[in-house]
């Protein structure tokens, strides 16, 4: 199996709360802690969903759940938690099992008692599902079920205070809780009698310690309204229900045995990534869009068109591919898609329609998208973007500049000031801007729209020759990462690696050989690519701190997962075939990290120093994306 955990390490803090689950409804919502349940961030929770009237952000409802067996007026709390200082209750001691497939399970023994909970989403719904099945027990035993409420979004946390509502106002089979009226009811429900005993009360100071460690505030109070009770005889289950809307308790043990077979066997690397990549897919209030990751990322269109392909045509999921185009699509205004502005953004959609195109063919992606690839090319020649920051010159490269804004991926940001301010000709840019014309103008002869073919053929042999006269250095042997008037940054960054990856590269097989020997000696490492060389004097290797010390490492040496897939890329446009090998035991090596931090996913960082720990989002769609990409990749060249 892929994803197996040493069962005698589940007693071990130090193992189990590095290592974080999480399941989704695909509908916006998620639920997510450590493999104890203790929630270590304020992301954490078991139920997470969009709050429509504060626009679609993701607020936590239910935090956690503690479960207790109570035997001959013995009580066992299973549950854990961190307050100032210490942990209580300890209910860790008592994890005998924990599995992840074919959703996440724990084991719990106390003395003779057996207890085993299933935790599960009901995809397309906003409803968490937890089944406590009674597997021993040599005398009466009763569960004790205690929710834990917090009723904030997910970027905040909550604070004892008057205004929560801690009245529970009875429903069929539970309860329904709403602590503040701006937010929706929370119905707690059970398929089996329980009674509800009511006792409403703040637990004050639970302890965060991945808040504290990013130098957040990490304490929070949780209101509890009470807690139900019920008696469970050996070989019985029972189904605790969270929901947004009353539910049929009648229904709930078919429900979760319907929901359980609709799950995929996640037994190997590639079966545990797809799994992952269909996490990202989501549809809320009938638009189709891609989670950029979790715990606290939204759908954003950069992540999105870096890792579409990857998370969606590798499986075959064609028509998912094209919803979240045509989303995407619906956004762009003025050349640009949303709000952010930024230079590559824009140009990496060009990159998604040229692997879309292999599933549909030219005269789909023509007819579909052509009017916004007309208006992207259009509007960076013309200088017509906002403020005109993002502009085609007459040399035919694009030039990127605004007062106090990052507009290449490389936006990190400290306070006011840009770690990376890469200002003018940026060198993945224009290597972006060359795929994107000559793409547009092989698309358009394909389908034979010959007007835009004379308006645009000319212009990417007048990109190429500017960009090899603007960013290749004889003496150095590889490109600059920027140029801004007469000044020219050589930091080693992987940036020029999208000059050889791209479909359509401006550079020759030379000059693309002498750039990937710099990319293996100085970026290269075993879980992807380094943002700088460690031989810089500005180079971070570790990505930890608060947030000012992790924001200063974010691109000075932090190694992102997603540039993996173009190093890729670019060595089987070297070296064909005979790179297979290497290329299988490259991505091999991210196999070994799917139990160790977000659970059967990849994240979104990883430290640039060995032993490369990773950090960021626990589960990054570019991440998981390249990984499915670069496994089709190898795929393909083996035929």
């Amino acid at each position: 199996m892929a994803l197996s955990f040493d069962k005698a390490q589940l007693g071990n803090l130090e193992y189990s709360l590095q290592r974080e689950m999480l399941a989704t409804n695909r509908a916006g919502g998620y639920m997510s802690t450590t493999i104890v349940c203790c929630n270590t961030r304020k992301y954490h929770g078991l139920m997470v969903c969009p709050v429509r009237e504060f626009g679609d952000e993701e607020f936590v409802l239910l935090s956690s759940l503690d479960e207790t067996i109570i035997q001959h007026d013995q009580s066992f709390n299973l549950a854990l938690h961190r307050f100032k200082g210490n942990y209580e209750p300890r209910g860790h001691k008592y994890i005998v099992d924990f599995k992840y497939t074919p959703t996440q399970t724990i084991t719990y023994r106390v003395g003779g008692v057996v207890l085993r909970k299933e935790l599960l989403w009901v995809h397309s719904a906003e409803q968490l599902l937890v089944r406590y099945t009674l597997e021993a027990a040599h005398s009466q035993t009763l569960l004790r079920l205690r929710p834990f409420l917090a009723f904030r979004n997910r970027h905040s946390l909550s604070k004892a205070n008057m205004d929560a509502d801690g009245r529970s106002y009875p429903v069929n089979g539970g309860v329904r809780n709403q602590l503040y009226s701006s937010l929706p009811s929370l119905y707690m429900q059970l398929s089996r009698p329980a009674a509800h005993v009511a006792v409403p009360d703040w637990y004050c100071n639970f302890e965060y310690a991945k808040e504290i460690e990013r130098g957040f505030d990490g304490y929070e109070d949780l209101m509890t309204t009470g807690y139900f009770e019920l008696e469970l005889k050996a070989g019985q289950s029972v189904v605790f229900s969270a929901s947004t809307s009353e539910i049929d308790t009648s229904t709930l043990d078919r429900l979760f045995n319907e929901e359980l077979a609709r799950r995929s066997s996640k037994v190997d690397f590639m079966s545990v990534l797809q799994h992952s990549a269909r996490q990202f897919l989501i549809l809320y209030r009938g638009s189709t869009m891609l989670q950029a990751g979790y715990p606290w990322y939204n759908p954003r269109s950069r992540e999105t068109f870096i890792s579409l392909a990857g998370c969606t045509l590798t499986q075959g999921l064609v028509n998912r591919c094209g919803d979240i185009l045509n989303h995407h699509k619906g956004r762009l205004h003025n050349g640009i898609f949303g709000s952010h502005i930024a230079a590559d953004t824009q140009l990496w959609f060009f990159h998604t329609l040229s692997e879309y195109e292999k599933a549909v063919g030219a005269q789909a992606v023509w007819r579909d998208f052509g009017d916004a690839i007309r208006e992207i090319l259009y509007v960076y020649r013309s200088g017509a973007t906002p403020d005109n920051c993002i502009r085609m010159k007459s040399n035919g490269l694009v030039y990127a500049y605004k007062e106090g804004a990052a507009l290449t991926w490389m936006n990190a940001k400290s306070g006011d000031r840009l770690v990376t301010p890469r200002f003018g000709y940026a060198v993945e840019v224009n290597a972006l801007w060359y795929n994107a014309v000559c793409y547009a103008v092989e698309l358009a002869r394909k389908v034979g729209d010959m007007d835009f073919v004379a308006d645009w053929e000319a212009l990417p042999e007048l990109i190429k020759a500017s960009f090899n006269e603007m960013f290749w250095c004889d003496e150095h042997k590889y490109l600059a990462d920027y140029v801004n008037n007469d000044y020219k940054n050589f930091d080693i960054r992987p940036n020029q690696l999208l000059a050889l990856s791209l479909k359509y590269s401006p550079l020759s097989d030379e000059r693309k050989g002498a750039v990937m020997s710099i990319v293996r000696s100085h970026l290269l490492t075993a879980r992807g690519i380094r943002t700088l060389s460690p031989r810089n004097l500005a180079y971070k290797g570790r990505y930890m701190g608060d947030q000012l010390k992790r924001d200063m490492a974010t691109h000075q040496g932090t190694v992102f997962p997603w540039l993996f897939e173009h190093y890729i890329r670019a060595q089987f446009s070297l070296s064909g075939r005979s790179f297979i090998v290497e290329a299988e035991d490259l991505l091999g090596n991210f196999a070994e990290d799917i139990t160790l931090y977000g659970i059967g996913s990849v994240p979104e960082i990883y430290d640039g120093d060995p032993s490369h720990n990773p950090a960021g989002a626990i589960s990054f769609a570019p991440s998981v994306g390249a990984m499915l990409q670069v496994r089709a990749i190898i795929d393909s060249m083996k035929q």
